[in-house]
């Protein structure tokens, strides 16, 4: 796994967010966010993070190279987003599909000309089993709140030698901190950061993990 710092960004008091429409599930606040609104991130110990979708939207940096440099032949990009990831990979010439719980986030993957299909991680998925890779990139090892599950889920995913290729926090970064609620309070969001106690919930998993910095 890869070390890559990509947090979110902390934006104290931001007006009209979308975290304010308390009717508002977190897969609608991050359909939202990825139209350009506003949507902050509320963290259960206190303190405000706005989702960075510009930067989701935008092409693969430098920085997220590194990080798909480390993705062999087929891979399947969990919690794909906007397509990023899937569309640098296709221009990297390698095969990959994007999946995500947000039909808006599949549509702009489509649009970017990758594949992508609207799907649970923890639902089948096409090709089981035979992936060569799996993607976990901004943060998305916590997805679901329990990294644990989420590592295994990705071994059944996975062909015998394949590799999960993630981003964490930064050495030195929290294991684990309290889940978040993104947009209304009424649906908190569960996912947790990893720091460089990643090694962890990989071992827990039944996984070799090697942790490199980018």
């Amino acid at each position: 796994m890869s070390a890559v710092p990509r947090g979110l960004e902390a934006l104290p008091n931001h007006p009209a967010c979308c975290r304010n429409r308390d009717d508002l599930s977190a897969g609608e606040a991050f359909a939202a966010a990825l139209r350009g609104e506003p949507c902050l991130v509320t963290g259960a110990s206190g303190g405000d993070f706005l989702l960075p979708a510009h930067r989701w939207r935008a092409d693969a940096d430098a920085a997220d190279h590194e990080l798909l440099s480390r993705c062999l032949h087929a891979t399947v990009d969990v919690g794909c987003g906007p397509g990023r990831m899937s569309r640098a990979l296709l221009g990297r010439g390698v095969l990959a599909l994007g999946i995500d719980v947000v039909p808006e986030a599949v549509e702009l993957t489509r649009s970017r000309g990758a594949m992508a299909v609207h799907r649970d991680v923890f639902a089948t998925l096409p090709g089981e089993g035979r992936w060569s890779t799996a993607l976990l990139a901004d943060g998305n090892i916590g997805i679901g709140g329990d990294p644990l599950r989420l590592l295994r889920r990705l071994g059944n995913i996975l062909a015998s030698r394949g590799r999960i290729v993630a981003d964490v926090s930064a050495p030195g970064g929290p294991h684990r901190r309290p889940p978040a609620a993104v947009g209304g309070g009424r649906a908190p969001y569960p996912t947790v950061p990893l720091g460089d106690g990643a090694g962890r919930p990989v071992g827990g998993a039944g996984l070799r993990g090697v942790l490199e910095s980018a």
